[in-house]
């Protein structure tokens, strides 16, 4: 039997991405969001308020990049979601994230923070909150490379948001194999 609980933005893996941008004086800035994902082969899309300091910068400067939550890293990317950048014009140093600018778009990547999409800003509709950017490189540390050089979503461990507990959990075990082991039922 199953417990009907209405509508409810509950979904799992549900990721804890990092948004950062630098605003008009070159300083950086991150905020938390849950409510992302990847939209299309080389583009992901964020519904963020406009009046986050964050999306303001990334409005002005036409770029942004998102970077990964991860385990190590719970309470910092907590801190920038629960502190706003319109209060707390230095949120970025006083969570202890250090910032080296993208060779891609006009953002920072969180030196911190292992893996990062780096995107250029395609739209911003302010009524529906949906921006779009486009993927212009991934980077990652070469700590969370296997040895392959491929990233490792073991040694990357990221978070994921719990809405129905209001807690960050970390990604399980490999499942399967995509793209093979559905051929078992053919």
């Amino acid at each position: 039997m199953r417990k009907n609980f209405g509508a409810k933005p509950y979904m799992y893996p549900q990721p804890v991405l990092i948004i950062a941008a630098y605003d008009e004086a070159g300083v950086p800035n991150a905020m938390n969001a849950a409510w992302g994902c990847i939209a299309d082969y080389k583009q992901a899309a964020l519904y963020l308020s406009g009046e986050h300091k964050t999306v303001k910068n990334i409005l002005q400067r036409q770029a942004f990049t998102i970077s990964m939550a991860d385990k190590r890293h719970v309470t910092e990317c907590d801190y920038v979601g629960i502190v706003s950048g319109n209060k707390e014009p230095d949120k970025f140093r006083k969570a202890g994230f250090h910032a080296t600018k993208s060779e891609f778009v006009d953002a920072p990547l969180i030196d911190e923070l292992p893996m990062a999409l780096e995107c250029k800003l395609l739209s911003f509709d302010e009524e529906s909150e949906l921006l779009i950017g486009e993927i212009i490189n991934v980077s990652a540390d070469e700590s969370i490379l296997d040895e392959e050089g491929k990233i490792d979503p073991v040694k990357l461990a990221p978070i994921t948001f719990d809405a129905v507990h209001n807690t960050y959990i970390t990604l399980g075990e490999k499942a399967g194999n995509a793209f093979k082991d559905g051929n078992k039922i053919k």
